[in-house]
């Protein structure tokens, strides 16, 4: 196959991928909608590992409370639950069963959606590389399309280890308008390199860089859910009918929204460290406040200031987002208005 043959086929993908994303979101949000409300315990148990340490504890509470022996613990600790869940569900009956596995369809339908669709965008970066034959991440248009593939990618992540299906259509919604954007604005034919970007550190320092961004977004929407939540929490509205019913507890959120910026915040931080050593190769100098680089440091102390607080001021809740979406805000200008308002040496992005 051809280079114009690929790079058609890269074209195709990407459309399909759109598509797929589009339909995703539609299901995660009828999901959403349409889901069973969240009990107030359900809203308040985490969507991690304390999930299943709190129902640990409460299995060993009714082994206690029932007398049983250590082998029906677990089928009473069950039925227990289950209890709890037929008595949040008023009015259950063979009609609200067969609503529940319509529930059931529609998000297997939107994770089997998701994946599909990351399969296709997994195969418009491939194919556009293989194109040019080089890393797909020489331009704006390429660097967008893999920040919204990492983001995906995150998210899928998340899904598999927090059974975290709530943020999946905020997730598709951010990365439907980022190849919206990177395809109607930005989008640049398949070509070389620019001879700043020849070198083996792309693939080190922009690959670092795409794959902080991704997760801090999933971070950043987990965040903004956290102080919807929050605030719903603080008025006392649950039961409002609203798709925050649907979501974890404004605890777990936060602590989500902590692990994901605790894992992207070390990427981000060798980014940096490797793009200065590869401005020493390219330029002769590892640091010239560059804007980029300012704008790159700038998001990495108000990144660290959030960490740093939670840390050891024991900042969480409505203080520590605040300040996390300061820092999500920083990144966002330091992709989209850094490369349009200002010029210097990393201009050619």
């Amino acid at each position: 196959m051809g280079t114009a043959d690929l790079a058609n086929l890269s074209d195709k993908l990407m459309l399909t991928t759109v598509v797929l994303y589009i339909v995703a979101m539609a299901s995660y949000a009828a999901d959403l909608g349409f889901g069973r409300r969240r009990t107030k315990a359900e809203a308040a148990s985490p969507v991690m590992e304390e999930k299943a340490e709190e129902k640990a504890e409460e299995k060993a509470k009714v082994l206690v409370g029932a007398g049983t022996s250590g082998t029906d613990a677990p089928v009473a600790a069950v039925k227990a639950d289950d209890d709890a869940a037929s008595a949040s569900d008023s009015g259950s009956n063979s009609g609200s069963a067969e609503l529940e596995r319509t529930q059931v369809d529609w998000a297997r339908l939107a994770v089997v959606l998701n994946v599909l669709g990351w399969a296709a965008h997994l195969g418009t970066i491939a194919t556009r590389g293989l194109a040019a034959e080089r890393w797909p991440w020489g331009n704006m248009y390429e660097f967008l399309t893999a920040i919204a593939f990492a983001a995906v990618t995150a998210f899928l992540v998340v899904l598999w280890r927090f059974q975290a299906r709530f943020l999946g259509a905020f997730v598709t919604l951010a990365a439907v308008v980022a190849l919206g954007i990177a395809n109607i604005w930005l989008y640049n034919s398949v070509g070389p390199l620019v001879p700043a970007l020849n070198s083996y550190w792309i693939a080190i320092h922009v690959t670092a860089a795409i794959i902080a961004t991704g997760a801090f977004t999933v971070g950043g929407a987990t965040t903004i859910l956290y102080l919807l939540k929050a605030r719903q929490e603080a008025r006392a509205a649950a039961g409002g009918g609203t798709f925050l019913d649907r979501l974890p507890g404004a605890d777990a959120l936060d602590r989500l929204s902590l692990r994901v910026t605790m894992f992207a915040f070390p990427i981000w931080t060798a980014a940096i460290i490797m793009g200065a050593v590869w401005a020493d190769d390219a330029w002769g100098r590892y640091w010239g406040w560059d804007p980029k680089e300012i704008w790159s440091f700038v998001t990495w102390v108000a990144y660290a200031a959030y960490l740093h607080a939670r840390a050891t001021a024991g900042w969480k809740g409505r203080r520590a987002a605040v300040l996390s979406l300061i820092a999500f805000a920083a990144l966002l200008f330091n992709f989209f208005g850094v490369n349009y308002m200002f010029s210097g040496l990393h201009s050619y992005a």
